[in-house]
């Protein structure tokens, strides 16, 4: 009987071919990668599963995920006590429609390869807790400097033009490039920045927004359901992404240096960063009473253009990054470990929505799942090693995931036959 049709639409399941003796992208000059099996003059891509390898970045990760809980639940302390239990829990609820906006956003810029959700945790917990503890702590002091420099000036005014914007984009962007040191290997390019980024800033309008709810209620007299309704438009409706925006320069920056080889270029590319971070906040915050004299001016004239042009970037950035998979995934194809149909297949958006559709019908959705997402993390990883980041390492990374997907690929079309 013959087997099912593959999800790359060929009858049989595609084998790949031998790989040439000494050109597989994980083997070297002197031959195959230890452990591949010689026919003559080419080499079968046959593994076996490696042994697993504690992965110390991860650790790092959950330390650092506990340490930002700590942190957010001493600002959690601080929101109750400000505000009292029920306008914390009123303005809690509230904040998570905004919350909900923006993870919907970053689940469509991070669709095409998923980040761990152990960095995305820790980013939002970072933004949420630490960014905010920053701003409480570090904001005073420094608005107090700056009136110091200009004595005629408004603490309010200087606050939230100048103090607000620097404070928060350079404590937001702290834990995005803290995340580029400790989790190297993940941070592939500028669409991780971006995402990193978003989560970071997510979690820091979500505690913000309680803040500024809470203050609307509190402080609204007699129009409080006016007064918070109204807060609750302009910040949770007609700008959740107003923050996201703003740290996500700095997360595209590190992002462009996260693929340089080396660690030169990532303090240049966090300063830089934060330039247009902290002056698009500055605009934000200062541009409807002092230049335009009207929000909805300001916004439909500014910050909506601004905002699709945003969304338009990160489209390209997000179509070079599947064309890069597929060049990658090309050269795994010129050395024999997948056909051309399996690489259209894995590297396509049309491919991946025909293999999931494929392996929907025969009750195989999780393994091709894991499929699509261990070859794009091995195109990645090949990108990293074009680029001369840390090759020894990624090397040995690379033989580990061609023998997954190797597993992978072999389970799944072993349970369809």
């Amino acid at each position: 009987m013959d087997s099912p049709p593959s999800p790359t639409g060929q009858q049989h399941p595609v084998q790949p071919a031998p790989a040439p003796l000494g050109h597989g992208p994980a083997g070297s000059a002197a031959g195959p990668p230890h452990g591949a099996r010689s026919h003559g003059t080419a080499v079968a891509p046959a593994w076996a599963r490696p042994a697993p390898r504690r992965d110390r970045g991860l650790t790092a990760t959950v330390v650092m995920i506990v340490a930002s809980s700590a942190v957010l639940a001493w600002v959690g302390m601080f929101l109750l006590d400000r505000l009292g239990p029920p306008a914390f829990i009123i303005c809690g609820i509230l904040a998570l429609v905004p919350l909900g906006i923006c993870v919907l956003g970053i689940w469509w810029v991070d669709r095409w390869e998923p980040e761990p959700r152990s960095t995305l945790v820790f980013c939002f917990l970072w933004g949420a807790g630490v960014s905010v503890g920053i701003a409480l702590l570090v904001g005073p002091y420094f608005t107090l400097a700056l009136l110091e420099l200009v004595p005629s000036g408004s603490a309010d005014l200087l606050g939230m033009v100048i103090q607000a914007p620097v404070v928060e984009e350079i404590a937001k962007g702290m834990g995005i490039l803290l995340l580029l040191l400790v989790r190297r290997r993940i941070f592939d390019g500028p669409v991780d920045g971006i995402v990193f980024a978003a989560a970071v800033a997510a979690g820091f309008a979500f505690t913000e927004n309680i803040l500024y709810f809470g203050s609307a209620l509190l402080t609204a007299g007699g129009a409080t359901v006016y007064q918070l309704g109204f807060t609750f438009i302009l910040r949770g409706l007609l700008s959740p992404f107003a923050h996201v925006l703003f740290t996500a320069c700095t997360g595209l920056a590190l992002g462009l240096a996260a693929r340089r080889a080396g660690n030169a270029w990532i303090a240049p590319a966090f300063v830089l960063g934060l330039v247009p971070a902290i002056l698009g906040h500055m605009l934000w915050n200062g541009g409807p009473a002092l230049l335009f004299g009207d929000f909805f001016v300001f916004y439909f004239l500014l910050q909506v253009p601004f905002f699709v042009l945003a969304v338009t970037g990160v489209w390209f950035l997000r179509r070079s990054e599947q064309r890069l998979t597929q060049r990658r995934l090309g050269e795994y194809a010129g050395a024999g470990w997948f056909s051309d149909a399996e690489v259209q297949m894995l590297a396509t958006g049309a491919g991946r929505r025909r293999a999931m559709a494929w392996a929907r019908a025969h009750h195989t959705a999780a393994p091709m799942k894991e499929l699509i997402r261990r070859s794009t993390r091995l195109a990645l990883t090949r990108q990293q090693i074009v680029a001369g980041r840390e090759v020894e390492a990624n090397r040995e990374y690379e033989r580990t995931l061609l023998g997954e997907v190797s597993a992978i690929r072999s389970a799944l079309l072993a349970g369809t036959a």
